[in-house]
């Protein structure tokens, strides 16, 4: 038989082979690896064998719970998910699910598009609860990372629509009387001169970036913001968050995460009450240190997201203040703490009762809507506000 026959019969099934033996390879391994309960790259927990019935499979709730567990216990996930990254970058994408790979290592999520907005729904759901309510309303949104930081974008990307959101959010706001506080220009500004408004692996604002934020509610509300400088700020080290943990951009350099502390501010004079369903668990510290240890570390601040978390200053004498918020509050309620005896928050992500209820009864003098504005843009749960 002609060697130069054989060989070429053996080279054009080659890759055939080699792609079945890659399948048969991972299959096996598939089966035989343990399977993980959580991954702390992606700070998340991962899908689980999906129980089988009838009712599931029928329904298509078993198939698409199983595509997920393959999804998330696929062997070597984490490399392969940074390799697809890469590998996007490699080729001239501008980055990879739905995160840019920006300039000095931001990572930065794409715009919200306009077709997916609920600003104009989301701003009359706030314009019709202001008027069921005997309090003043203030609402405060922070402009998007990409808006602000748009020298760290990519050459080619999406454009970010905050001017268009924030007009729609000032006109209801005027004609419902409505406080607003529009932060785009200060913080254009402040970001100029070399200030980190924002996380570059996560897309919340810096504790310095809610301190301005805090300063211009002071300035609206006519009251005098806690100096800068009188703030103990301790800085940790290797903090990653979760644009880092969609991105797949492994090699990503971590940030710091700080606490702006005001020594006044003791176990003696603070308590926060945290409120999960019937059970209510009350601490002395706004800042819940435990977490520095875990793969998630924004959660020091106020450990994380509940329905409902009550702040007493026993310092401050007087002032109840109602915040509406979504997790960008965490770091910035804690200034707020400063002025006024009483912070309660309210996150209607967790909480699904009358929030007019609890204004009428906690008798406030004041309620604070804070959003970024890609959540105030997609939340569903606003419509909860009532």
């Amino acid at each position: 038989m002609d060697n130069t026959k054989e060989n070429k019969s053996f080279f054009r099934f080659a890759p055939l082979v080699l792609f079945v033996v890659f399948i048969f390879t991972f299959c096996i391994l598939f089966l035989v690896m343990p399977k993980s309960d959580y991954s702390s790259t992606e700070k998340r927990k991962l899908e689980q064998f999906p129980k089988f019935s009838a009712e599931t499979l029928f329904s298509g709730e078993f198939t698409e719970n199983f595509e997920t567990y393959l999804a998330d216990q696929f062997f070597g996930r984490n490399f392969w998910k940074g390799l697809n990254s890469y590998y996007n970058l490699c080729i001239g994408n501008n980055g990879a699910d739905r995160v840019y790979n920006g300039n000095d290592g931001y990572l930065i999520n794409v715009p919200v598009e306009e077709k997916e907005s609920r600003v104009q729904s989301n701003i009359n759901t706030v314009a019709k609860f202001s008027k069921s309510i005997d309090v003043p309303v203030t609402v405060e949104i922070v402009p998007s990372t990409g808006y602000i930081m748009n020298d760290k974008l990519p050459l080619n990307h999406f454009n970010y629509n905050d001017n268009v959101y924030f007009n729609q959010i000032i006109d209801v706001c005027r004609n419902n009387n409505i406080e607003f506080i529009d932060l785009r220009e200060a913080f254009k500004q402040i970001a100029n001169d070399g200030t980190q408004l924002y996380y570059k692996t996560d897309h919340h604002w810096t504790t310095g970036g809610a301190y301005v934020g805090y300063e211009h509610l002071c300035k609206k509300w006519g009251i005098t913001p806690t100096n800068k400088d009188s703030f103990n700020i301790d800085t940790y080290n290797d903090f990653y968050g979760t644009t880092y943990s969609t991105s797949g951009f492994w090699f990503t350099k971590p940030d710091t995460i700080q606490i702006w502390n005001n020594p006044e501010n003791t176990e003696k004079n603070i308590t926060v009450d945290i409120v999960e369903g019937d059970t209510q668990e009350t601490y002395h510290s706004m800042y819940f240190l435990n977490h520095l240890e875990e793969d998630d570390k924004y959660p020091i601040f106020l450990d994380g997201n509940h329905p409902v978390e009550y702040i007493t200053n026993t310092n401050v004498k007087s002032g109840r203040l109602l915040i509406i918020k979504d997790s960008f509050s965490h770091c910035f309620a804690p200034f707020t703490a400063d002025n006024f005896n009483s912070v309660t928050l309210v996150d209607l992500r967790y909480y699904k009762g009358s929030v007019s209820e609890i204004v009428k009864e906690e008798k406030f003098d004041k309620v604070l809507v804070l959003y970024g504005i890609d959540n105030f843009a997609t939340d569903t749960d606003l419509a909860w506000l009532k």
